[in-house]
């Protein structure tokens, strides 16, 4: 099987989102990063953001040198509500004023003990997981209910509804957007506006790579006895976001390798 790299430099660019942009949260490295880079291949002008302007511009780079558009406009989702309403207008400003796809990958995920899970970390958590996607929301989906067409994919997490005994914050923040998902679904659908999750198992990205042997041995035992690549999701974010995907409203698609509903033994 190819790497995440290999597949990421070897793309065929296609048409299928030509004319349409999109703002992929954290996508200056690993799920976002792929993601980006998918959506750009097919067409679509993307806003990379992040914390870090280097990592952001390599993003950008590797794009237009692919022959796809983006632009770089850094964020701290973790930021207050003021903040990230300030990042939602610049990004729609730098997209000429208009939002057609937000993907809200962005996340933090301390995954250690209740006990020791430092406070600060719990507040990263509620910040990033589940205060930035409501304000992005709330900022980006009236206008695209009121053009009567849009999408908007959050990505979720296999742990959301499997009982582990780490992570309780991590795993409710997840399951937070997966219920979202379907909110939102219900109030934007109506108008034009699909909502989808996107949940992905143990996935190898730059973030894990300190517990590559851990993620290895999480995944050896599933159907695909091998960790989810950052490229796997994003093939199941630009389908959520394509026409052909127009009558999806409120579904969690499970890109995780099986981890979630399968067991071998």
């Amino acid at each position: 099987m190819k790497s995440n790299q290999e597949v990421l430099a070897s793309l065929v660019p296609d048409l299928r989102l030509a004319g349409r942009t999109a703002i992929v949260t954290g996508s200056s490295s690993g799920i976002g990063e792929a993601i980006a880079r998918v959506l750009a291949a097919s067409g679509a002008t993307v806003v990379v953001t992040g914390r870090d302007a280097q990592r952001i511009d390599a993003v950008v780079a590797s794009i237009t040198a692919a022959g796809g558009t983006a632009l770089g406009v850094p964020s701290d989702l973790a930021g207050g509500y003021d903040g990230l309403r300030r990042f939602a207008e610049a990004a729609t400003e730098a997209l000429g004023g208009r939002v057609d796809i937000l993907v809200n990958n962005a996340g933090v995920y301390p995954v250690g003990p209740t006990s020791m899970l430092a406070d600060a970390d719990l507040d990263a958590v509620l910040a990033t997981n589940i205060r930035a996607p409501h304000v992005l929301v709330a900022a980006l989906a009236p206008a695209m209910a009121e053009r009567g067409e849009g999408a908007i994919v959050n990505i979720g997490s296999w742990m959301s509804r499997v009982g582990i005994p780490f992570g309780a914050a991590y795993t409710a923040s997840k399951a937070a957007i997966e219920q979202m998902t379907r909110t939102w679904a219900a109030e934007y659908g109506p108008r034009g506006v699909n909502v989808n999750t996107v949940a992905p198992g143990a996935t190898a990205t730059p973030g894990n790579a300190a517990e590559a042997d851990q993620v290895d041995a999480m995944t050896a035992a599933t159907v695909a006895g091998a960790p989810v690549r950052p490229v796997d999701i994003a093939f199941a974010v630009r389908f959520l976001v394509s026409d052909e995907a127009r009558y999806a409203h409120g579904t969690v698609l499970d890109i995780d390798g099986g981890i979630a509903n399968t067991r071998l033994t």
